[in-house]
């Protein structure tokens, strides 16, 4: 049985590279979920005149049974794939990403110490206790489980494309990847920015704050967003996040020239 459930199947969703100035942004979506994710911010800094590329992570936007046929290794490779286009025709690049696309960007980090810096929106570290445990035991029998909608994220589910089911088997590749990327935390020693929502209930938000203490940037900056629940850069105040991720770069940009 397919379970092609698509919340919002109206919205753009699909990889997109929007050409600009001579830096770029690279913008990963999270787990689940589609490039509509990281369009809002993707406009705000593409109108500001920055070149932003935003990928389809393997496995997303068809039907989640692509998504329990992918290793985490594919996700590392899509970004990687984008960061090489984007740094092709950029001379600065910065990475970002919202909730697993954060922990993708900061794998990236560790792997391009030349990258100018880094955005983790909500990164999903930490996800509520026996979450990835209860995934383990059940991938073998459960392909899918149904979501269940949280009445405090509507702003925000109203603006997001993705999947209406979680693929089990992709819970336990987002938790092996959650592992690798706590291992190379100390790795990171680029300008960091983390933004986190304070109603946020999809993840531990104790993650975002490890990731704030564990990284070796010298440069970095943490922001609670208060009356945002886990998409920060989907909810009612992303244009906040939006700001503040606009100067964050402008003001690495100016200590770095």
């Amino acid at each position: 049985m397919t379970h092609n459930i698509i919340r919002n199947p109206h919205l753009e969703g699909d990889t997109f590279f929007w050409p600009g100035g001579p830096v770029g942004v690279v913008l990963i979506h999270g787990y689940t979920a589609t490039t509509a994710e990281v369009r809002l911010l993707s406009r705000f800094l593409h109108e500001h005149g920055y070149t932003v590329s935003g990928p389809l992570l393997p496995g997303h936007g068809t039907t989640p049974e692509d998504m329990n046929r992918c290793r985490w290794q594919d996700w590392t490779g899509a970004v990687e794939q984008a960061y090489r286009q984007i740094t092709a025709r950029c001379e600065r690049v910065f990475v970002g990403g919202e909730s697993m696309g954060g922990l993708l960007a900061l794998y990236a980090a560790s792997e391009h110490p030349e990258l100018a810096g880094i955005f983790a929106y909500a990164p999903a570290l930490m996800v509520p206790p026996g979450r990835i445990l209860l995934a383990r035991l059940l991938a073998p029998l459960v392909p899918m489980t149904y979501k269940q909608r949280n009445p405090v994220d509507a702003i925000a589910d109203e603006r997001w494309k993705g999947y209406e089911t979680n693929p089990v088997w992709a819970v336990v590749q987002m938790g092996d990847l959650q592992q690798e990327v706590r291992r190379r935390l100390s790795r990171i020693r680029q300008p960091l920015l983390v933004v986190q929502g304070r109603l946020d209930t999809a993840i531990d938000p104790r993650g975002a704050e490890s990731v704030f203490r564990e990284a070796s940037s010298t440069v970095k900056e943490f922001h609670w967003m208060e009356r945002s629940t886990h998409c920060v850069i989907l909810d009612q105040e992303w244009e906040q996040a939006a700001e503040l991720t606009l100067r964050f770069m402008e003001r690495v940009l100016t200590q770095s020239a």
